[in-house]
This record gives C-alpha cells, structure tokens and sequence, in this order.
C-alpha cells in the first residue's frame, strides 16, 4: 500500500533542480535564505524558479534568525509557508504569521526527548525535527533518535529531517509515519546541487512505503 507521506526537497538553488523534483513528484521545494548555508539561494534567483514551477508545488523559504520585515518582503515572490529554522520565539513566530499571512513551520534541532517539550507552543502548521549539530543548521547528514519523532506526533504534523536519504527513507517513514519527509543534503552531488537519480529514488521509496 503506497504511503501517503508528503515530500519536501530542500536546499533548491537552481532550475534544473527544481525541475528534476517537480518531474518526480516532489509535493514541496524548499528554499534557504540564510548566507552562511552552502545551499543559500537570493531572492531574486529564487523568485525565477518558483516563476517556472508547476502549479501545486508548496514554495517553503527557510530562514535563521531573520528580521520579520526581510521574511515578509521576501515571502512576496511566491512563497507559500515560512519555515523558521533558528531560534525564533514563540512571539517572532506569531509576527511572522501575521505579516505575511503564511502558515508557519518551526524546525527544532533534537538531541534528547526533553527538546521536543513545548513545540506546541508555537501552534505552528507543521514542527520540523531536524538532528542537533552544534553550529549547524541543517544539512547534516544525521539522524536522530525517531522514538522522539514518534512521540512528537501527539503535539501537530511532523516534517522528519535529519539525514534521511534512498538508503533510509522507507524505514523512517515506516517506523514514524510522519506527516512528510525532508531531505537536502542526503540527494545532493555536492552542497547545493542535487543529483536526480537520487532525487527520483528517495521519493519512490517515499511515496510507496
């Protein structure tokens, strides 16, 4: 029986890329608007591949620790949710909502159950769990104990992360039943450009788990 999972591709920094996840069946792209990630993309570029995409394919923008005016303007070129990746309030995150009138998801980096209490807080559209790494923001390669995934159910939708690539995604998405799968850096060629085949095979196992 085919899994009903949601898939994000994230890290998209340019066209063919874009294209490669759309063409597969990719139901969300995400895009990172922070300067010291190696997949970071400008606004302007990203406003050209979201131009080009197909139509119901969600646009996430990511951020860390942005200003909420530079999230609103930038929400401007076709965004379709905020996905807060940095150590936003509970306050910021409620700003950002209002400003730009977009469903808001919040990343939490896990390394024990105890930082998954009080997500819930945030009453956000969807909580990210992504593996804590001190300094990193993502992208790491990692994976985190997913009984806390399972446990972080009872709080809203959950968006797996953390180093899920071909090889593992249909065990994560067995054992957790999230409400979708994030990857970056387990379909990539190098930081910032994917590698289709990858691509292809991740949300094939995905999607028919």
């Amino acid at each position: 029986m085919a899994s009903d999972v949601r898939v994000k591709i994230c890290g998209i920094t340019n066209m063919d890329d874009a294209a490669a996840a759309a063409s597969f069946g990719a139901d969300a792209l995400g895009f990172i608007f922070w300067e010291k990630s190696p997949r970071n993309v400008n606004a302007e570029a990203a406003s050209r591949i979201i131009s080009e995409l197909p139509p119901f394919i969600a646009k996430v923008g990511v951020f860390v620790n942005e200003t909420v005016d530079n999230i609103r303007r930038t929400s401007e070129i076709g965004l379709d949710c905020v996905q807060l990746h940095g150590d936003e309030s509970i306050e910021f995150a409620s700003r950002v909502r209002e400003a730009t009138g977009l469903n808001i998801i919040k990343a939490v980096r896990v390394k024990e159950a105890r930082d998954i209490v009080g997500i819930e807080r945030y009453a956000a559209s969807a909580y990210l769990l992504d593996t804590f790494k001190p300094g990193a923001r993502g992208g790491t390669g990692e994976v985190f104990d997913w009984d806390i995934a399972i446990e972080a159910k009872g709080k809203g939708r959950i968006i797996l992360s953390g180093g899920l690539n071909p090889d593992n995604v249909a065990d994560a998405v067995k054992r957790v039943k999230p409400y979708a799968v994030d990857v970056g850096s387990g379909v990539e060629l190098r930081p910032g450009k994917k590698d289709p085949d990858k691509i292809k095979s991740f949300i094939e196992k995905a999607k028919k788990s």
